[in-house]
Parts: structure tokens; sequence; C-alpha cells
């Protein structure tokens, strides 16, 4: 009898839980503004609602993206971003945008979307590019762009744009989260704060401590 009871409740769950992956994928509203009221706000994925009656045009909207932006720091580009921050009203839909500007040789430096894959067209000038797979095949995938060529990077993995031309460069990029976030990896490793062990980053990158302890003051102070 205990078996007959077993094998009804494993049916059971396996029907609660093909009911459960049935369900709807996508937001159940036309829209979800963002706002930071969280008296009257209804919080979805990480923002608060805003009444949808009282939303207006400006909260889908962003003006300037055809500006050229300033590339005169160390890697020589400049990464102008879209997403929930500048744009209310892409809560909940998945996608933001970025402007890169590339000076001559500039580069945007290995780095990573943790919660987006991300495609780019060249509007202007020649990019190097390229993304690295994981553990344990690390194979790396590059690309020479030019003017209107599209490359994807995968979600997650490390990749990079470099600036191969003598003159400027400009791209603009699609991501496929609202809120795609990025860490680049020489500043999240050798710039955290606090900082991390140099006796780690010394065994892990087989370097010379005083090199790690020179990197780690080099861009702590520029991410400060």
């Amino acid at each position: 009898m205990k078996t007959v009871h077993f094998h009804v409740a494993s049916v059971f769950l396996a029907f609660a839980s093909s009911l459960a992956s049935a369900s709807d994928p996508s937001p159940l509203q036309d829209f979800c503004v963002a706002i930071n009221d969280t008296k009257n706000g209804v919080f979805v994925n990480g923002k608060f609602c805003k009444d949808p009656k009282l939303a207006t045009p400006n909260d889908f909207f962003f003006s300037g993206l055809n500006i050229p932006r300033n590339t005169d720091n160390p890697v020589g580009s400049t990464v102008t971003p879209v997403n929930v921050a500048q744009i209310a009203g892409l809560n909940t839909l998945g996608v933001s945008l970025v402007r890169i500007d590339y000076a001559p040789y500039g580069q945007n430096p290995p780095h990573t979307h943790p919660r987006a894959s991300e495609i780019l067209v060249v509007q202007e000038g020649t990019l190097y590019v390229g993304f690295v797979t994981s553990n344990p095949e690390n194979k790396l995938f590059t690309k020479v762009l030019n003017k209107g060529d599209v490359f994807v990077f995968p979600v997650g993995l490390i990749h990079f744009q470099f600036n191969i031309g003598k003159t400027n460069a400009v791209a603009f990029a699609g991501l496929s989260s609202q809120n795609p976030g990025v860490i680049t990896i020489a500043n999240a490793v050798f710039g955290s704060d606090p900082t991390i062990n140099p006796d780690v980053l010394s065994k892990a990158f087989q370097l010379d401590q005083n090199i790690v302890k020179s990197l780690q003051k080099k861009f702590w102070w520029d991410n400060n």
C-alpha cells in the first residue's frame, strides 16, 4: 500500500511541476516603469513599478546617443549605457543598449556581462574583437570588424574590443538584460576594495608579489 501511495505522490508531483513550468514566462502587463517609491510601488524584478496610468512618453525615452564621448582615459574608450537606470520603461523588458567610443588604438578591456549576451555592430572604424570560452578549453574566438559588421558575445564569457585603426571608432551593442552588469577583469581582480591578499594573486597569476602590489596600487587608485 505504501508503494502505491509513493507512486501516486510521484505522479502528482510530476504533474504539478509540469504545470509550474507552463506558467507565463513574460510580463503580465504592457510595461512596468521603474520608480523608487517604496510606499505606492509594486516590487518587480529589482524595481518598483509606477502606476501605468501615470506613465509618460519620457519614461521610454533617452536622448544624446549620437554625441561622441571623451576617450581621454587609460584604456582609450568610453561606454555610454542605456539601461533601466537611464530609461525607467526598460524595467522587465530584458533589453538594453550601449554606445562605445574608441580612441585610436583604444580598447574596451576584457570584461564580462554576468546577466546578458551582447550583439555589437561597428558604426565607424575597424575593431579587433574576441571572446574566450569557459574552462577547460579557454578557446579564443576573434574577428576583425569593419563598418557595418556584427559580432555576438555569449552571456558571461570574457570578451573585448580593440580599435586597430588610426582613427576614432564607434560601435553600438544590444544586451539581453535591462541591467546586464559588467565586470572588468583587471579592475575587479587588482582594484577590489579591500584588496585581495597579494599571496593569492601572486600564486594565481604566477607573478612576483611586488608586481601584484604595484598593480593593486594602480587599479585601486583608478577605481577610487
